[in-house]
């Protein structure tokens, strides 16, 4: 029987290797430089989604990943950006219900000098995902209201920044202040801000094991939300 992986966390030099990268943006630079990233970085991260995947599932919580689906590349993806550097600053990984960064309803981790913080909701749902899931919202205002409630007692926040300044089309008799603030988002993600310390240190799973299962609840609402609209549900 293999041994359960386990995560312990970044590297110490992992913030320092990512604002190197940040001046160094070329290839010959990070190819010498590529094994320092494949220690720091690469490989814990890899650690954390497959120890997570393992912990949610012993929870029943349907969220899994693997270090090859998981993971967000180093590499940007430059064919329609202005910005033409070749790699990210920060990482990141996200763990779904079919264990693809395509699903959403999820949970994410981003790392950098900048800002370093955990998540879990849905992000960048279109057309009638999206209005389903505000149309749920609508219908069950004590029940979101109550989830919405849930996750801040707990210290998470809803992220509303890019929220719009009116209401979005076919919704433009909502006149209930709370109900506006919900159906104007675009994304609805809970979030809480974590210290380099503790993303470098085995701390980072416990919190992103307590996010999926205070969050759990928030993701079954969207998931009936989305899976209305679909012809299939979703493993």
């Amino acid at each position: 029987m293999s041994k359960p992986t386990e995560f312990t966390g970044f590297g110490k030099e992992s913030l320092k290797f990512l604002k190197a990268l940040g001046f160094h943006q070329n290839r010959e630079w990070f190819h010498e430089n590529k094994a320092i990233y494949d220690a720091e970085i690469k490989l814990p991260m890899g650690d954390l989604v497959e120890d997570l995947s393992e912990r949610l599932a012993a929870k029943k919580i349907p969220l899994k990943g693997d270090r090859k689906n998981s993971l967000y590349r180093v590499n940007r993806d430059v064919r329609f950006s202005k910005n033409k550097d070749p790699y990210v600053t920060h990482a990141s990984a996200m763990l779904t219900r079919s264990g693809t960064k395509k699903d959403n309803g999820f949970l994410y981790m981003h790392y950098s000098n900048e800002r370093a913080f955990i998540a879990a909701g849905f992000y960048g749902l279109e057309g009638e995902e999206l209005r389903a899931f505000r149309e749920l919202i609508c219908r069950e205002q004590q029940t979101m209201g109550g989830l919405v409630s849930a996750m801040e007692k707990q210290g998470y926040r809803l992220e509303t920044d890019g929220a719009m300044k009116r209401n979005p089309r076919g919704f433009e008799q909502v006149d209930d202040p709370q109900l506006q603030g919900w159906v104007r988002l675009k994304n609805h993600v809970f979030m809480e801000e974590l210290t380099p310390e503790i993303f470098q240190s085995p701390e980072l799973a416990k919190r992103m094991v307590k996010l999926a299962e205070k969050a759990l609840p928030f993701l079954d609402f969207g998931w009936r939300a989305i899976g209305s609209v679909r012809d299939e549900p979703q493993a």
